[in-house]
């Protein structure tokens, strides 16, 4: 049997990074992914925005990781030449929502974002000219990126510091012995084991279903996972705005926000569909609903320029008519097993904070306090 320092669950953005982290502290580490290429799920199927930290509660993982997260990644874009651009980002708010532009804004100055500025009509129209609104917050140290090439940073970083990504390998199972955690691995229709001193359940949509195969995984802390599909729609032949537009937030999310790819191409999205299992395909219908909330904020969109583009899973620990909760970073101190971390409910903003996640990860391994 194998024995390796740590085996990380899943390929996508955060599991990479934790990876790359755990590897630079000199640790074998080896990264276990079900499907045929990294960051195949959640990561390759969000909006690709590097987030300023501005929406989460003061003194979560959310808003520490985010804020941390978002100046960790720019270093790694500048050393790296990972693509991406600090484009920006207005929230815009109606006259009924200003009370609540101004308390947002309060809240993310409680998060350490202090670069925001509050506009009126008049200036958002000089930034934008095709948003109405009768007031903003302009977040600056927004950005967007090339997810495809940071992973493939973050997977060039965990090789050259000894790590490996292994392919199709999914985890059946996990049993414990003395001193460690044995994985069972399915890889070509055959099983083999892994031993490991650290296991790092970072298997996004998987994740918390996972935790039933995990022996000696406390069955009260088990829970169930919720699926809330977001669809993105883009908007072929016209290019409207330079920066990312969000309307203000709401109990179900940031609200259907206009974001940028790399090239320009402006897409909306995402909206909210609560579904039993993750599934991809975009119904076109859906998108006639998007016109009314685009026109909150771009009250001249074309009729007809919505085509749809793509849809990602969020995997979430809430269900529908509650709050979105904080990301859920267990180890021993919550579950008991020594050497098991979980990584459950890892949604927005977790490619912005994922740098700081692995970090964060890498600092319950080495036992330094966070």
């Amino acid at each position: 049997m194998d024995s390796i320092d740590v085996a990380v669950i899943g390929a996508g953005v955060v599991g990479l990074a934790i990876a790359r982290a755990t590897a630079a502290l000199g640790l074998e580490t080896l990264v276990l992914e079900r499907n045929a290429h990294p960051g195949e799920e959640t990561t390759s199927r969000n909006s690709g925005v590097i987030h300023s930290g501005i929406y989460y509660p003061n003194g979560s993982l959310k808003a520490r990781l985010c804020v941390r997260g978002r100046e960790m990644l720019y270093a790694l874009c500048r050393t790296r030449a990972v693509s991406h651009r600090r484009c920006g980002k207005l929230i815009v708010a109606g006259e009924s929502q200003v009370a609540a532009l101004h308390a947002l804004h309060e809240r993310a100055r409680a998060n350490g974002v202090t670069d925001l500025v509050e506009l009126d009509a008049e200036a958002v129209g000089r930034l934008e000219p095709e948003v109405r609104c009768v007031a903003a917050l302009h977040s600056p140290s927004t950005g967007i990126i090339d997810v495809h090439e940071l992973l493939l940073a973050l997977l060039a970083d965990l090789e050259a510091a000894g790590g490996s990504l292994i392919l199709k390998s999914t985890v059946r199972a996990v049993r414990l012995a003395a001193d460690s955690l044995v994985v069972m691995v399915e890889s070509d229709h055959s099983v083999s084991e892994l031993r490991c001193k650290w296991l790092v359940n970072c298997a996004g949509l998987a994740a918390v279903s996972l935790l039933q195969h995990i022996q000696g995984y406390p069955r009260s802390r088990l829970r169930q996972a919720y699926y809330a599909k977001g669809n993105y729609f883009a908007c072929h032949g016209v290019r409207p705005f330079r920066r990312l537009v969000y309307p203000m937030p709401n109990e179900a999310g940031l609200g259907i926000h206009a974001t940028l790819d790399m090239d320009g191409t402006t897409r909306f999205g995402p909206d909210v569909e609560w579904v039993e299992q993750p599934d991809y395909r975009v119904d076109p219908q859906r998108g006639e609903s998007f016109y009314a909330a685009i026109r909150e904020y771009w009250p001249t969109i074309p009729a007809g320029s919505l085509q749809p583009a793509y849809a990602g899973v969020r995997p979430k620990l809430v269900g529908p008519g509650f709050a979105a909760g904080d990301f859920d970073i267990e180890d021993a101190a919550a579950h008991g097993i020594p050497g098991l971390i979980n990584l459950l409910g890892i949604e927005s903003p977790g490619l912005t904070s994922s740098l700081a996640i692995g970090e964060h990860v890498a600092l319950i391994i080495s036992g330094k306090p966070n």
